[in-house]
């Protein structure tokens, strides 16, 4: 099917948020605070409910809240398949949050390596995709190297990462997307030049997923991780891998644990209200393309919401930027010109000349305007720009957010501006 001629429509995506329309202080607050995790619909709030309350059993029994429970289970695994664009629904991994799964892969795969083997993380990443191979490298003996970041534009500097990938290497880990300032990583070639030196590569979805639709298939990488509570879910992690990877790797479980995918990564009793509130979180992406499921596949329907998302979203923080550039006392930080606006999400880090980040975020507070202070976990970009310990004041935007919105913290921030 086309996506070219679906619209979002945003009053309507708002109307199912509740948080949106309650009031705090007398007036609706302004969240700004999507990439530290977004608002919830009330079906996803609902789905959790109904779960415990209808279906609380645990996995495999015989029993009919067991087996519907494992119904929704099933489920809920092959729409996370239809969110990351792969077809093996087992290869699909539940587990408490990104990290936690990231650290319990990075432990497998660094088994797998000797010393003097390569490890390519870099300067741009969340510290979930740095960490964990870091320590996976010294557990090992291997040596870790740091692709650049360019401060000008804070994106990768690709000369720099293609020359790492010149020698032979293991792994090479990298974001889709920066959740600190917004930058979108070229992953499918990234990609090219890890395979083409021997390695795997791990891309940190979680700040993409949200903003564009992720697809394995076309990146051609050999793991994905992103969170549901960045994409209107509750707090969950999700892992994707090749099936031959996941089954290769010596997975660190219980030896009653299933030793088949997905079973053999899902570690102890999963969260399964958490689950119910995935996969209803999932359909309510796809339900924003305004296609119904009888006519198209739920693949379908999310590649045409998000499109949506990425048109809807790209107006929005091109009128911010544009605004933004007009006043004198602040800096933004990434990528800024109207052309550019492909090669980013709009996640925007800004600083004051005279304020901390702090400070901006109290102020903005006292406004209803919720924002983020800090490096927001992206510390290896912070330290790379300098930016410690202030960090920057993050404005992260999510498709249920509105022009007035933005208008309403411009206003706010041109009283900083005399």
């Amino acid at each position: 099917m086309s996506t070219a001629s679906t619209a979002l429509d945003v009053q309507a995506a708002r109307s199912q948020f509740p948080a949106l329309l309650r009031p705090i202080d007398g007036r609706l607050p302004v969240f700004f605070d999507g990439a530290a995790g977004s608002q919830v619909p009330g079906r996803v709030i609902q789905a959790i409910a109904d779960h415990l309350s209808t279906n609380n059993a645990n996995h495999g029994g015989v029993f009919a809240t067991s087996r519907a429970s494992d119904a929704m289970l099933d489920e809920a695994h092959a729409a996370a398949a239809d969110l990351l664009g792969c077809e093996d629904a087992a290869t699909t991994i539940f587990g408490a949050n990104m990290t936690t799964l990231t650290l319990a892969l990075s432990r497998a795969i660094g088994r797998t390596w000797k010393p003097g083997d390569r490890v390519i993380v870099t300067q741009l990443d969340h510290d979930s995709n740095v960490s964990p191979w870091v320590l996976a490298a010294r557990d090992a003996g291997a040596t870790v190297e740091h692709a650049r970041v360019r401060p000008e534009d804070c994106t990768l500097d690709l000369e720099h990462l293609q020359a790492l990938l010149s020698r032979p290497a293991r792994l090479v880990a990298v974001g889709a997307a920066s959740n600190a300032v917004g930058t979108i990583n070229p992953v499918r070639q990234i990609a090219a030049w890890a395979h083409a030196a021997g390695a795997e590569i791990f891309v940190d979805a979680v700040h993409y997923a949200p903003h564009r639709l992720i697809d394995v298939a076309a990146w051609d990488c050999d793991y994905v991780a992103c969170s549901a509570y960045k994409f209107f879910g509750p707090h969950l992690g999700l892992l994707w891998g090749r099936r031959e990877h996941l089954e290769r790797l010596p997975a660190y479980k219980l030896r009653p644990a299933p030793d088949d995918l997905p079973g053999r990564w899902m570690t102890g009793t999963q969260s399964h209200e958490a689950i119910a509130g995935l996969l209803a979180a999932i359909e309510y992406l796809a339900d924003l393309s305004g296609v119904s499921s009888a006519s198209a596949s739920r693949r379908e329907r999310l590649a045409a919401a998000l499109a949506a998302i990425e048109s809807y979203e790209t107006q929005l923080v091109r009128g911010l930027l544009h605004s933004l550039s007009q006043l004198r006392h602040f800096k933004v930080w990434g990528i800024r010109a109207a052309d550019r606006l492909h090669e980013r999400v709009p996640t925007v880090a800004l600083r004051h000349d005279r304020l901390t980040a702090r400070e901006l975020a109290e102020y903005l507070s006292e406004y209803g305007i919720f924002a983020w202070h800090g490096n927001f976990y992206a510390l290896p970009l912070t330290e790379a720009l300098g930016l410690e310990p202030e960090g920057l004041l993050r404005i992260s935007l999510l498709h249920y957010n509105t022009t007035d919105e933005v208008e309403r913290l411009l206003a706010a921030l041109e009283e900083l501006d005399d």
